[in-house]
């Protein structure tokens, strides 16, 4: 059917949404509970869906359909933000083979299953081929996509568009030396005391399952599983689904873990869901890591939050101040979802410079591993004792996220920004997170991000949202303020 009309065209972007749904719901399976041995099945079944997917976008009409629209010259920002968001979309999708995007799918597959298997092992050998075959797969579409762009540019541009890796470059040219500098000024102090408690798992999620409500994440359309990987996912418009991993050991880990998880899930709830698929989606994982590390880092790692999630415990030894402290200890350690906020960069800043070597060709992935370590020790000064903890630790390269990491550091950037935004606007934001009333951050989100959908790239978000910010030194400034205080430096 030629798509004549905006609701033509949101029409046909919702059939393929919901098909994206499909494979969504098949992945959140794939690592929730799905049999050890269903995973060439499951490869079958995605790659299928994801030609049929490919057909939908290719098949002629979408492009038609732009064209026309575009003639129409409409003034309407939703109009306009539409044809951009949805002619990147096709700029991407139209110069790859469907027998390529069947292919990936069915490699993805394939690699989460091997690094499944492999991870506990610390057996990286038995993932390599997987890696391999993934890897030179993503290359191989990056290269249809742009001949004429560097491979890792147009993967990292695929999370963040507009992006590429001499923004992240230049990024952590800036970031590096403010957060050696105050890793330095930290060892004047006296380190906070480690937590030190256990839990039992059951628990922990009984306190986990009160807090999503309590910070807003609608249970009515939503649920928390637990992964070997914490992850959030959206299989329909009202179904975003959550993950976490707690340990007995490590209350502070899954907490993380938990609160960054609902981060991105509000993200996806308050989607503008009215203004059709072209805008009701988020504008870049950048974006989106902003809205789980703001929850995880400038909410739930607070003094306020603290004297509010700290009696949830029911262990009268766990007060907020021991709670708060703890949270920041800084430590260098393997493990980058349980690494302090002053070096959780740098252990993106590991994976950023391994993946532009992957990809261009200057690392091989026999190597993979020793450079891991090289670079954890050079970077970090941490031994890495096995693969486990090591390059086998992460989930991304094995879903074929390559050029994902940056976004990790971007959100950090974002977030802290909007934090200056919102602590401007919300006099009582800190009281009022103490008794539990998470409202007025959630409201101040949602009209500024959220809502927005992607109707703007990041940045412009941001901009709008709080006014032109340097975001490398708000981050700066505010990890300076809080761990200093910490460290009885301030």
């Amino acid at each position: 059917m030629t798509m004549r009309s905006f609701d033509d065209l949101n029409a046909h972007l919702r059939e393929i949404r919901r098909l994206n749904d499909v494979v969504a719901l098949l992945g959140w399976d794939q690592q929730t509970g799905m049999p050890s041995g269903a995973s060439e099945d499951r490869g079958a079944q995605v790659g299928l869906l994801s030609r049929i997917i490919h057909g939908m976008w290719t098949d002629g009409r979408v492009a038609e359909a732009l064209d026309h629209l575009s003639a129409q010259g409409s003034t309407d920002p939703v109009h306009v933000a539409t044809l951009r968001n949805v002619r990147r979309d096709l700029a991407r999708r139209v110069r790859v083979t469907a027998d390529l995007v069947e292919r990936l799918a069915s490699a993805e597959a394939s690699a989460f299953s091997a690094w499944i298997a492999a991870k506990p092992a610390g057996d990286f050998a038995s993932f390599a081929p997987s890696l391999a075959t993934l890897l030179d797969l993503r290359k191989e579409e990056a290269l249809a996509v742009d001949a004429d762009r560097s491979p890792y540019d147009t993967m990292i541009d695929a999370h963040d568009p507009g992006v590429d890796a001499a923004n992240v470059a230049a990024m952590f040219g800036r970031l590096r030396p403010g957060l050696m500098a105050l890793l330095e000024a930290l060892k004047g102090g006296t380190p906070p005391a480690a937590l030190g408690m256990t839990m039992p798992v059951a628990e922990q999620r009984a306190v986990h399952q009160g807090l999503l409500g309590a910070l807003g994440y609608d249970l009515a359309r939503g649920r928390l599983d637990a992964s070997e990987h914490p992850f959030s996912t959206s299989v329909g418009l009202d179904d975003v689904r959550i993950t976490t991993h707690l340990y007995e050991e490590d209350l502070l880990h899954g907490l993380g873990s938990t609160i960054h998880e609902v981060g991105h899930a509000l993200y996806e709830q308050g989607l503008p869901n009215h203004l059709g698929d072209g805008v009701a989606r988020h504008a870049g994982m950048g974006m989106h890591e902003s809205q789980s590390r703001f929850w995880e880092n400038t909410i739930g790692r607070s003094r306020a939050f603290c004297r509010f999630v700290a009696p949830r415990f029911g262990n009268p030894t766990l007060t907020a101040d021991r709670l708060w402290a703890a949270q920041h200890r800084v430590s260098a350690g393997p493990i980058r979802v349980s690494a302090d906020e002053v070096t959780y960069n740098l252990h993106i800043l590991v994976r950023f410079e391994l993946e532009a070597a992957l990809v261009g060709g200057r690392l091989a992935i026999a190597d993979l591993p020793g450079a891991w370590n090289d670079a954890y020790r050079a970077t970090l000064g941490v031994h890495v004792r096995n693969d486990t903890e090591g390059v086998l630790q992460d989930v991304h390269w094995a879903a074929g996220a390559f050029g994902y990491f940056p976004s990790y550091t971007l959100g950090n950037l974002y977030a802290a920004s909007l934090a200056v935004g919102m602590a401007r606007d919300l006099p009582t934001l800190w009281q009022e997170v103490e008794k539990g009333q998470f409202d007025g951050i959630r409201e101040w989100l949602h009209q500024r991000v959220h809502q927005v959908g992607h109707a703007m790239d990041a940045p412009d978000i941001v901009k709008a949202a709080v006014g032109p910010r340097d975001h490398v030194q708000d981050l700066l400034d505010a990890l300076s303020e809080r761990y200093k205080a910490a460290y009885g430096l301030a």
